[in-house]
């Protein structure tokens, strides 16, 4: 995937298809899991690896195909979140890197900070040369065009480490945006510390995605969520 190391990202086709996608639907439609809420509408949930079913798809042949080569065979999920935009749940994400991670159990290790619990699980901010080596994998269970409030990313900014708000400025002014738009059943394979953001959807509708974040073998630190 020369893609993912030039730019900090790449969308692979058709991963998943039709039947998959209904049956993950109605898993999580189905699961005992905490849901975010806005009125009716369901809009996010965390420890999806609590699920059976979620479990499996993380370590499925086809996902872990586009993990190992890069990550190793070794590696392992450490986290599961679940994303929608709806009519009730519609609202811009800023422009920020993914720098906390879900771990096992607290420990008290020089570098890593920002402790906190949600969910019932601990969540930490590692060092940059942790964040460096994992990988997340967004799976869309639904089409996203231009209209649906797409995630957005700057090309390269996952080279530069641990970003300022001054250089995130900076890296907007300079850097042109992409939009991520694809098919339910393709996968974005993006790197932790890749600037991105969405907008409020001009037209919402579903917007499902299944968020896995993957460490290699050797990270010792990091617990299954």
């Amino acid at each position: 995937m020369g893609a993912l190391d030039r730019d900090g990202f790449c969308i692979v086709p058709n991963v998943l298809g039709d039947v998959q996608i209904a049956r993950l639907i109605d898993v999580l439609d189905a699961a005992s899991i905490t849901r975010s809420r806005r009125g009716e509408d369901f809009f996010g949930a965390r420890n999806l690896l609590a699920i059976p079913e979620i479990r499996a798809l993380a370590h499925a042949p086809q996902i872990l195909d586009l993990v190992q080569p890069i990550l190793g065979s070794g590696a392992k999920a450490v986290r599961g979140i679940f994303f929608d935009k709806t009519q009730g749940a519609n609202w811009p994400v800023a422009w920020h890197q993914d720098l906390t991670l879900a771990v096992g159990e607290r420990r008290d290790i020089p570098g890593w900070t920002n402790w906190s619990v949600k969910g019932g699980v601990h969540h930490v901010q590692p060092p940059v040369c942790v964040l460096q080596k994992m990988l997340t994998l967004r799976i869309m269970l639904d089409d996203c065009g231009p209209d649906n409030g797409p995630l957005r990313v700057l090309p390269g900014s996952h080279a530069l480490g641990r970003l300022t708000r001054e250089q995130i400025t900076d890296l907007r002014a300079s850097t042109q945006e992409q939009e991520c738009l694809g098919e339910a059943g393709d996968v974005l394979v993006m790197r932790p510390l890749l600037l991105h953001a969405s907008s409020a959807a001009n037209n919402p509708h579903h917007r499902r995605v299944i968020h896995l974040e993957y460490a290699a073998a050797d990270d010792k630190e990091l617990g299954v969520e």
